[in-house]
């Protein structure tokens, strides 16, 4: 059965983009209508004519940057990297509320280009990095039905996936020679960074990535395995009750979306209900590094481990939010205590640096169990300011062979 997607979106597209690659339309706002609030005065002195808005102001998309017509029948706006919502939490086994995770996500985004966006650490700035990067709102989620909520995602992000990228192939950073595209079908296409929602969403975006790239590795940041077989995490009283936060990388791995044995998990310190457990997780292709290794391995131990595991291979990113101990994140529908915290984590994501990351999530931010000083929303901001930071650092390709 054919599932098709309709969306009505409004769209306007950022001053950065080059007018080589104008797209225009009568509809749409001019290239140069978005600014930046670190572009320009407020106002200008002669005219008083707004300029841009504060970065407590106007509508919120991920760190004020353009939100864009991406999920309509009119494809015409492409884009390289795409903040895409999924306000998706009928899989959620204790607290509710992962559905307003993507708008109090974007909340805790608001400042983070309010001096022009540059990442001391990584030495870039992704928002002058001369890609296309938008916001491309919310995937309508039903909230009656989780199994068609789960086809709703999947129909979504691949629409924006299977497109052609808005920057050509590039060229590798290192050697200077040409990159050819790691997709099947030997083509650029830009990459999604999903705001969740519970993590069942992770699921269906693999589904979506599969599509492109094939089976995938992944690195998974989490304080659960989330490889539990559904008779095990719920009981699996009905076919949709099974596919739920805790039992999706099952299921992906029982689809063969995942690439046996390059694939990890950090973070790692929830209870089991047996050893069990970790002989299923080894079965569905995962290495683990326990939340509680940091102190032996150390931020650089960890990493070095990730990229072990990982190498030069097309990888799949998901985030969850709990990785990070709720001392620093409380809003999150499981929260485990002894976890990482905040400046670990975005270290580590900064050691991903040189890895082929075709996609990412970050997942189960509740936002109604946060502090009033919006701790979790703006350190699930900062964790995807390193993320975004790594993929402009690092354009999808391998160096052609010198024997062709």
């Amino acid at each position: 059965m054919k599932f098709s997607v309709f969306f009505v979106v409004a769209a306007a597209v950022c001053s950065g983009f080059t007018n080589e690659h104008r797209h225009d339309h009568p509809e749409q706002m001019p290239f140069d209508y978005v600014k930046f609030p670190y572009e320009q005065p407020l106002y200008r002195t002669s005219t008083g004519e707004v300029t841009a808005d504060a970065i407590f102001s106007g509508i919120t998309t991920f760190a004020k940057l353009p939100w864009v017509q991406c999920l309509t029948r009119q494809h015409d706006v492409p884009v390289d990297i795409a903040f895409l919502g999924a306000p998706f939490d009928t899989g959620t086994s204790y607290r509710p509320g992962a559905r307003f995770g993507p708008s109090g996500i974007r909340a805790g985004s608001r400042r983070l280009n309010l001096y022009g966006g540059y990442n001391v650490p990584l030495e870039a700035n992704p928002f002058k990095s001369g890609q296309r990067i938008v916001d491309c709102g919310d995937i309508p989620v039903s909230p009656y039905d989780s199994a068609y909520a789960v086809k709703q995602i999947e129909a979504s992000h691949r629409s924006i996936l299977q497109r052609t990228a808005f920057s050509p192939m590039a060229n590798d950073s290192e050697t200077g020679e040409a990159l050819e595209a790691i997709a099947l079908d030997g083509k650029n296409h830009p990459r999604i960074i999903t705001l969740g929602g519970d993590h069942t969403i992770t699921l269906p975006l693999l589904r979506s990535i599969n599509s492109v790239y094939g089976p995938i590795s992944v690195i998974h940041f989490d304080s659960h395995l989330d490889t539990w077989k559904p008779k095990v995490f719920g009981g699996a009283p009905s076919d949709t009750a099974a596919v739920n936060h805790g039992t999706y990388f099952w299921h992906a791995s029982q689809e063969g979306l995942i690439k046996n044995g390059s694939s990890i998990h950090g973070a790692i310190r929830t209870t089991l209900s047996g050893l069990e457990d970790y002989e299923v997780d080894d079965e569905v292709g995962f290495q683990r590094i326990e939340a509680r290794e940091i102190d032996t391995l150390g931020v650089n131990g960890i990493i070095q481990k990730i990229h072990e595991t990982v190498g030069d291979r097309p990888v799949y990113l998901s985030i969850d939010i709990d990785s990070i101990d709720p001392a620093f994140a409380p809003a999150t529908g499981t929260p485990e205590t002894g976890g990482w915290t905040t400046r670990e984590l975005r270290a580590i994501l900064r050691g991903l640096d040189g890895l082929q990351i075709v996609s990412a999530d970050l997942v189960e931010v509740a936002p109604a169990y946060d502090t009033n000083a919006e701790l979790t929303t703006m350190a699930a901001a900062d964790v995807l300011f390193e993320v975004l930071t790594v993929m402009t650092k690092n354009p999808l390709g391998k160096v052609k062979s010198r024997t062709e």
